[in-house]
């Protein structure tokens, strides 16, 4: 049984269906990002996939009742998600044809397996070896790769120069790029080791 900050998921999911806000918090915080990168997948769009599935937990949220008991949401979720992004492809006037391709690969495509966007051993791997990068390296490589910070917002608000900024970010890379040898494809498709 999946754990979350070690509780069991499934009395995350009963105490979230009476309304405990810190569960459902719990449940949000572990399932959000990957969420987030399943729906861009299919989307390619990574700000409307993060309102697809911010807009979703609002939905889950108000209809937790109607949940069932089950020892993981995992299948749930991201059921509701590929849902959700193929609705958003359909009212953005994707043609017939590309969305049959784009469903053809979610449903094959290992890429589009929801295991690889929460799996815990590949979590702990990213925050490890992140956790390796000298501080200001590791401080500027989360705002450009994880909070989507541009070069230019990230050199304003340490006060540093662009240059400063891209190389920092090159030495991430590098260092990431030995620590996560054996994830490396994955996280390029995924946009967290981008211009690698």
């Amino acid at each position: 049984m999946q754990k979350i900050e070690n509780i069991n998921e499934r009395t995350l999911i009963e105490r979230f269906k009476v309304g405990d806000e810190t569960a459902f918090e719990l449940l949000f915080r572990f399932y959000y990002a990957g969420l987030v990168l399943y729906a861009n997948q299919i989307i390619l769009n990574r700000p409307d996939s993060e309102e697809i599935v911010q807009d979703f937990f609002v939905q889950l949220w108000e209809d937790r009742l109607k949940i069932n008991s089950a020892d993981s949401l995992k299948p749930y979720l991201f059921t509701c998600i590929k849902n959700r992004a193929f609705n958003y492809l359909k009212s953005e006037g994707i043609k017939e044809k590309v969305h049959q391709y784009i469903k053809a690969q979610v449903e094959e495509d290992i890429l589009y397996d929801p295991d690889i966007y929460i799996s815990e051993e590949l979590q702990g791997e990213i925050k490890r070896a992140i956790d390796k990068l000298p501080d200001r390296c590791r401080e500027i490589f989360i705002k450009s790769r994880f909070k989507g910070d541009s070069n230019d917002e990230i050199a304003n608000e340490l006060d540093i120069s662009k240059r400063t900024v891209e190389t920092q970010i090159s030495k991430a890379l590098r260092i990431l790029r030995v620590e996560l040898k054996d994830y490396v494809g994955l996280l390029f498709l995924l946009g967290i080791l981008k211009n690698f």
